[in-house]
């Protein structure tokens, strides 16, 4: 072997040695995000669960992201969840860098007002951190024992939008339950509409979360609030004492609508991310997702803040928004009938 071929020899050796190594260093998803900062994007205002939640996945999930990018929780309120959504669907880089926490009625919503132009199965959920049951609240000052009284007498609600969960939770039992709800919009989300309760604006919260209220306001759940319902497939096990929105009504049509709403619930405080992502960044997206539910720092801190964690996956949760999207039509119809009231 001459000097130059040995030399060739030795150099392709070394070459082969390194080429493991440089293959392990290449990630294009950890070189993407390397450096960045992600926009987490949260419907509504501050303090609600959507806030909550929403933060809880920006401190803990980018640790998990592979390159490690910085995650900034951003409110966005506005048209009961729908302005964030838009703003994820026409304005935001379609590229993994805008994550969200919005309504978990969004199928719902864009399948009954379809006049935004948004496909909600173009949107790709990372998942879950909890389902979400939600309750109605008033305070005992208020003069309200129970749903009963809704039904003899007007009770304001507060809402965000027509679209919010407290204004179609009000709509629907309206027309099917018997309620005598007032509806009053234009709060920026269920920690102001609580305030607005807790001055006298307004009789009942239509849509508190469990898990805020746990968090929030523990005492509720032991008599010091009236709680007059609970959207839920079935009671919640420490709620046994409130009723389901599908048992206050009688009809068929009734209980169908009901089912629907309580779907929704399935959804929860769930975090997705915009249309078009490249594949491979999606799923390292909800690869970190999944990591996160595991990590001891971010079990320790939700058991630390009370926090509930009920999780599904993103493909889960994905599932959800397409069977709603393929809703038979005369459900569809009963639905529009009730919340384009």
């Amino acid at each position: 072997m001459t000097f130059v071929t040995r030399i060739v020899a030795v150099a392709a050796g070394v070459m082969l040695a390194l080429s493991p190594v440089q293959a392990q260093k290449a990630d294009p998803v950890a070189d993407f995000y390397r450096g960045k900062t992600i926009r987490l994007v949260v419907g509504y205002g501050p303090g609600g669960s959507y806030d909550l939640y929403g933060r809880l996945a920006a401190e803990f999930l980018g640790r998990h992201i592979p390159g490690n990018p910085t995650i900034v929780p951003v409110n966005m309120p506005g048209a009961g969840g729908l302005k964030a959504v838009d703003y994820l669907y026409r304005v935001a880089p379609h590229d993994g860098t805008h994550l969200g926490s919005v309504a978990q009625q969004l199928a719902m919503a864009l399948l009954i007002e379809d006049k935004m132009g948004i496909d909600p199965r173009r949107f790709n959920y990372l998942g879950r951190l909890v389902e979400m049951v939600d309750v109605a609240v008033a305070l005992p000052n208020r003069g309200i024992a129970s749903f009963e009284d809704a039904r003899k007498r007007e009770v304001t609600v507060g809402a965000g939008q027509s679209s919010s969960t407290s204004a179609i939770y009000a709509r629907a039992l309206n027309a099917y339950a018997g309620s005598r709800f007032k509806i009053i919009t234009g709060y920026s989300g269920t920690a102001e509409i609580q305030l607005a309760v807790d001055r006298g604006e307004v009789d009942v919260n239509g849509g508190e979360s469990l898990p805020t209220i746990i968090v929030q306001n523990p005492e509720w759940l032991q008599g010091k609030a009236v709680l007059l319902y609970q959207n839920g497939l079935k009671r919640f096990e420490r709620l046994p004492q409130v009723p389901t929105m599908t048992e206050l009504v009688s009809s068929d049509e009734g209980r169908m609508v009901m089912r629907v709403l309580a779907g929704t619930a399935e959804v929860g405080r769930s975090i997705l991310t915009t249309p078009g992502v490249p594949a491979e960044r999606l799923a390292a997206l909800r690869t970190a997702f999944q990591a996160m539910l595991k990590d001891p720092q971010f079990i320790a801190a939700t058991q630390k803040r009370n926090l509930m964690i009920a999780p599904a996956s993103g493909e889960q949760v994905d599932a959800v928004a397409r069977e709603t999207m393929n809703l038979p039509k005369d459900v569809v119809e009963a639905l529009r009938r009730v919340l384009q009231n």
